[in-house]
């Protein structure tokens, strides 16, 4: 088995800054892309940001320049480094993997439990 736990949610001011982790456990052989999506009450889930395992980053044109994504291969961890947050930011933040458990079968995708993050005033 799998599993993705999350950490560093919570709640801040407009401006402030918040590091999310995800560290995934169990039998892994290999971490191809991994990412971090988010969901605001009322709204599809959307992607924020995803790298390779070779350390390529896509972002959200929205989160540009304000949110860093980063992995640690020797830890089996994502990290989202969040910026001048705002209150469009608000939502459930879920971590993703593409994870190979066996070399005699293709990788699955595995979802985080989800982590609240709530930018207000």
């Amino acid at each position: 088995q799998v599993q993705l736990v999350e950490s560093g949610g919570g709640s801040v001011q407009p401006g402030g800054s918040l590091r999310l982790s995800c560290e995934a456990s169990g039998n892994i052989r290999s971490i191809n892309d991994m990412g971090w999506y988010r969901q605001a009450p009322g709204k599809q889930r959307e992607s924020v940001a995803t790298i390779t395992s070779g350390g390529y980053t896509s972002y959200l044109d929205f989160v540009k320049d304000r949110f860093i994504i980063s992995r640690d291969n020797a830890k089996n961890t994502v990290y989202l480094q969040m910026s001048t947050l705002k209150p469009e930011d608000t939502a459930v933040y879920y971590c993703n993997a593409e994870i190979r458990s066996s070399r005699y079968l293709p990788a699955r995708s595995y979802w985080g439990q989800g982590t609240q993050v709530t930018v207000s005033s």
